[in-house]
């Protein structure tokens, strides 16, 4: 009680956790006793997290929390729709942003206003993605005019994103984990060869590949949580195993498990997490692993030009499903929520719903997209991809 009081100052709230517990008194399973006492611990102690931010749009948050066929489409700007979700309430976040000025749709004054409207998005992103969680972002260095120095055309050059866009996440309070090179194969333009002069300084090579960013989000959450061996709370602060990652040692000298120096189970809410899910429904293919063992990936652009000139899409700017499809397997469970918030085709949302997630895609471009982007999403969720049942696709116009 303690513990419980210093984690719930307010007497209703520890009354309230301990009726959550009355259903399972009579439980007789040590494990399931104690998995249920971690689920509601954790459960109560993120809401109160959650009620610390006041500017939640009602809207947003009962359509993502109204149960459906998890297929959910969110037609606004994605800064506006994100700062009205809860904190905290997304799982998995996939995206590949709009390239600064590489369309009509996606046309900024500067490279600079670009990056701001960028970082604000990513903060947003920040708040709303769960803790120990992990955004995955896809973007490709431009070749294009800064308009800072000059919007002269010698002002072109190579940009870097991939760059400009790890050292804003990290600022933003994101760890940078990884960068997938994802090989687009055999270049098949004849830009920057400058055939004719095969000479020193003439020769560049033409843009082949695209990053494949991965952070981890890690807020400092300094919350006393319950030992996963014997459910005590009765835990004291250990090393930070990662930036932001506070782990705890169990001091419960009756604990189920000791190590021989009669030290407590040392854990953090991360391994509560992963350790508690490591079963064989939850295991991920090893052909699948091994495809993305190495930082070099190759994967073919896909086609949305058929051979009648049409765009079979109608999105300019799609990206490969298997992105969304690494970015689902490796870092969400079943069940939870995958985020796009430059939903395009909505390729990430379509990969969630086909790998039992809830895809929700956020995309401002209505009047554009939405013909052949509902189009696509129903091809694609076929009926006899989920036994002969027609899935309703949920929308919610904001813009």
């Amino acid at each position: 009680m303690p513990y419980l009081k210093e984690t719930f100052p307010k007497k209703e709230r520890i009354e309230e956790f301990l009726r959550a517990l009355d259903p399972y008194k009579e439980e007789t399973d040590n494990q399931k006793i104690i998995d249920n006492f971690t689920k509601i611990y954790i459960k109560m102690v993120k809401e109160d997290y959650q009620n610390q931010y006041n500017n939640t749009n009602k809207q947003i948050v009962n359509f993502l929390e109204k149960e459906d066929d998890g297929v959910k489409i969110i037609w606004g700007n994605c800064f506006e729709v994100m700062r009205g979700m809860k904190s905290e309430s997304i799982h998995c976040i996939v995206t590949s942003p709009p390239y600064y000025n590489a369309r009509e749709y996606t046309q900024w004054k500067n490279l600079d206003s670009y990056l701001d409207d960028m970082r604000m998005i990513i903060r947003e992103a920040y708040r709303v993605l769960d803790n120990h969680r992990v955004f995955v972002f896809n973007v490709g260095d431009i070749f294009d005019n800064d308009n800072i120095s000059t919007t002269s055309t010698w002002g072109k050059r190579r940009i870097p994103l991939g760059a400009y866009f790890t050292n804003i996440f990290e600022e933003e309070g994101f760890t940078f984990v990884d960068d997938f090179i994802w090989d687009k194969g055999e270049v098949q333009s004849e830009r920057h060869k400058n055939g004719n002069k095969p000479y020193p300084f003439y020769q560049y090579p033409a843009n082949c590949y695209e990053h494949i960013l991965i952070f981890h989000k890690h807020r400092n959450d300094i919350v006393r949580y319950p030992c996963p061996i014997c459910g005590c709370l009765k835990v004291n602060g250990n090393a930070y195993s990662e930036i932001g990652l506070k782990s705890w040692e169990c001091k419960n000298l009756d604990c189920f498990k000791r190590s021989k120096a009669n030290r407590g189970k040392r854990f953090s809410l991360k391994t509560i997490m992963t350790q508690g899910r490591q079963e064989e429904k939850y295991a991920i293919e090893k052909d699948f692993i091994k495809k993305w063992r190495r930082d070099v990936v190759k994967i073919n652009p896909v086609i949305k030009i058929n051979s009648k000139g049409e765009n079979i899409l109608g999105h300019t700017a799609p990206f490969p499903a298997v992105i969304p499809e690494f970015a689902i397997k490796m870092f969400s469970y079943p069940n939870e929520i995958v985020l796009d918030p430059f939903g395009g085709s909505f390729t990430s949302v379509i990969a969630a719903k086909q790998l039992g997630r809830i895809g929700v895609g956020i995309e401002l471009n209505k009047k554009m997209f939405r013909k052949s982007s509902m189009q696509n999403l129903k091809k694609s969720l076929q009926p006899q991809l989920f036994n002969n049942i027609n899935i309703n696709i949920s929308e919610i116009d904001l813009v």
